[in-house]
């Protein structure tokens, strides 16, 4: 009975927010409210859901200030020169422009931490894809995928799980899976390939200046479906009008923005490329550039706890950069929206995660799956795993998969000869599609700094994700690494 319930309780969810029927956060914490009670386990509710906020703390501590450091560092005009030299690599083509992404986060991605790629990476391209009217669900698909597969690295965290979890050494598990996740990788750039192949045919070729015209035609068949948060089109897709300003694009929710000059708030999402705006600080940015340097090393030096390196970060940046105390207060109320709204989701989250363990639905629905192996699957443990730890890191957190389920793959695998390591390996395979998951807080600073719809970002991100997984899993196989 808990299968089932757990089951329906995560497909009730995905339901509601793709279909638009409640706001994520809503359903984060009424759906597995209500089958906690449906359970028969209502009177523990208020446990498993201390019991998830006091697990999820830490990262909504660190989601708080890393929101806060890399907001100020923005304001500052520290990635000004970053968004310039993609301005100047791009040239307004949409093919460049989604490569570009997918090869800024998986250059960010070395720092192993999902939030900071998104905060650099959205900070960096968001103003370009609003110009330009491209559509956002397309930055954070490839974005996210992109740093689904570089958060394999030994620092990245599934890395190291699984090497704990199965007693190894995580270079025996990293090293060898180099290849299969390079290929991953060129399978997320071909993918920005084509994604933004399909930008351009129905933005036309762009010039990026005060005005932007579509210099070629743009054949766009009656019906075709136009990307999610694109800007103003005309009937059938095609872009309303001869030439547009350039201004403000779609939101990511799907809203159509208007041809003309842009609104106030397209206006301030532009702000960050105003060369003359008030909160720069030209005479500290080496200061700046040191201070984020010297925090990412600590990072992945892990010298000290995620959560207190950004708090003494966001604290020094704020202090240096704004003495005067209303200047402070200005710059952490100017980033208070995004602060709340990501803090918000993660705690609703624990409520999701917390009564989804604390009942043992997620026990009985990854020990029923398990179960559900033939025997004549035992020789090929590696490529079983590969392919459960796609909807398995999916629908549940890193921790519960390999502290509780890789041991369990591993320890069928052994009765047939498949050694530890290998199922170590595999299990690595769907962290592309992981990275998206509803239950991986990092997503909401993704899709709440690029202002796209989650429900959106899921129905149009989930396949290309699970296909970059196959072929991670498949480049495995092919090189005898799994």
């Amino acid at each position: 009975m808990l299968t089932i319930l757990g089951f329906v309780m995560i497909a009730t969810f995905l339901a509601l927010i793709m279909m638009k029927k409640m706001s994520p956060m809503a359903a984060l914490v009424l759906i597995p409210a209500l089958f906690c009670v449906l359970v028969g386990q209502g009177a523990h509710l208020g446990d498993y859901v201390l019991k998830g906020i006091g697990d999820l703390a830490p990262t909504a501590a660190m989601l708080m200030f890393a929101i806060i450091y890399f907001g100020v560092m923005i304001d500052v005009g520290l990635f000004d020169p970053v968004v310039r030299g993609i301005l100047r690599f791009c040239k307004a083509d949409p093919v460049r422009v989604v490569v570009g992404t997918a090869l800024l986060a998986a250059i960010v991605s070395l720092d192993g931490d999902g939030s900071t790629t998104f905060m650099i990476t959205v900070s960096a391209l968001y103003p370009l894809y609003k110009r330009l009217k491209m559509s956002l669900v397309v930055m954070t698909c490839v974005a996210a995928t992109a740093n689904g597969v570089m958060n394999t690295l030994p620092w990245g965290g599934p890395t190291a799980r699984a090497a704990t979890a199965l007693k190894l050494d995580a270079g025996d598990i990293f090293i060898p899976m180099i290849p299969a996740l390079a290929v991953g990788l060129l399978a997320v750039f071909v993918l920005a390939y084509v994604l933004g192949r399909r930008e351009r045919k129905r933005l036309g070729v762009l010039t990026l200046g005060d005005t932007r015209e579509v210099t070629e035609d743009v054949d766009v068949k009656e019906g075709e479906p136009v990307l999610v948060g694109a800007g103003a089109v005309g009937t059938g897709g095609v872009p309303s009008g001869g030439s547009r300003t350039a201004g403000g694009a779609g939101s990511g929710s799907g809203a159509a923005a208007s041809a003309g000059s842009p609104d106030g708030a397209d206006e301030a999402d532009l702000q960050a490329l105003d060369p003359r705006r008030a909160t720069l600080r030209p005479k500290l940015y080496w200061f700046n550039a040191a201070l984020t340097v010297a925090l990412l090393t600590l990072l992945i030096l892990q010298a000290l706890p995620i959560p207190v390196l950004f708090l003494l970060g966001a604290a020094l940046a704020l202090t240096v950069n704004f003495p005067q105390m209303k200047d402070q207060r200005a710059r952490v109320a100017a980033h208070a929206e995004n602060v709340l709204n990501v803090s918000g989701m993660v705690f609703a989250a624990a409520v999701f995660t917390g009564v989804l363990t604390g009942t043992g639905m997620v026990e009985h629905m990854a020990r029923w799956l398990v179960g559900g192996i033939p025997d004549a699957l035992g020789p090929h443990m590696g490529l079983v795993t590969g392919v459960l730890s796609i909807p398995l890191t999916y629908f549940m957190s890193n921790d519960g998969f390999y502290f509780g389920i890789v041991p369990i793959l591993a320890e069928a695998g052994a009765a047939h000869g498949v050694t530890p390591v290998e199922i170590a390996r595999a299990s690595l395979v769907g962290q592309a599609l992981h990275m998206s998951s509803p239950l991986v807080p990092a997503v909401y600073v993704l899709v709440g700094m690029a202002k796209v719809e989650f429900g959106d970002h899921t129905r149009f991100t989930v396949k290309w994700a699970a296909l970059t997984s196959l072929v991670v899993l498949g480049a495995g196989l092919l090189f005898g690494i799994i």
